[in-house]
């Protein structure tokens, strides 16, 4: 009898960021929330003269939106430092001296063994901001970060 395939789940799975330091300790992997792997590919429209019943959809490129991040706010922070740096950098082009850090995110299984694994090229910081405060709600602060990247691909 073949075995039954069941999809895994999404809630378990860890975010790596490669080459950056101060990033050594668990809480800088552990993330609520990951979304922006996904891709589409641009068209350009072809018509082709005396044909009147279609048009051509020619591929051009592969866009790729942002990969946001979300996770409680972790203070001392060698992820924040890096995104302060890339700041400063942008800002200063004197003194440029960011690198970009390729993202692995992993989604796990019950073991915590990697099913799937994706490599995200070339990642920099686009945007951070932190949830608003309320004495009113008894929420976690959670910080959202953004980053702009080349591409993505599956290793596993």
């Amino acid at each position: 009898m073949a075995a039954i395939y069941y999809p895994p789940t999404s809630f378990s799975f860890k975010v790596e960021f490669l080459g950056i330091s101060g990033m050594n300790n668990q809480e800088e992997q552990r993330f609520r929330d990951v979304s922006g792997l996904s891709f589409e590919i641009e068209t350009e429209l072809f018509t082709e003269g005396g044909e009147n019943r279609f048009e051509y959809k020619l591929p051009k490129r592969i866009k790729y939106p942002n990969l946001v991040l979300k996770r409680g706010l972790v203070t001392n922070s060698g992820l924040i430092q890096w995104m302060k740096d890339a700041a400063s950098s942008f800002f200063n082009v004197a003194v440029y001296d960011f690198k970009p850090s390729d993202i692995l995110i992993s989604l796990l299984n019950e073991s915590g063994d990697p099913l799937a694994v994706w490599q995200v090229v070339q990642a920099y910081p686009v945007k951070w901001n932190v949830s608003g405060f309320s004495a009113n709600d008894n929420s976690l602060a959670i910080e959202t970060m953004e980053f702009a990247y080349q591409y993505f691909e599956r290793k596993l």
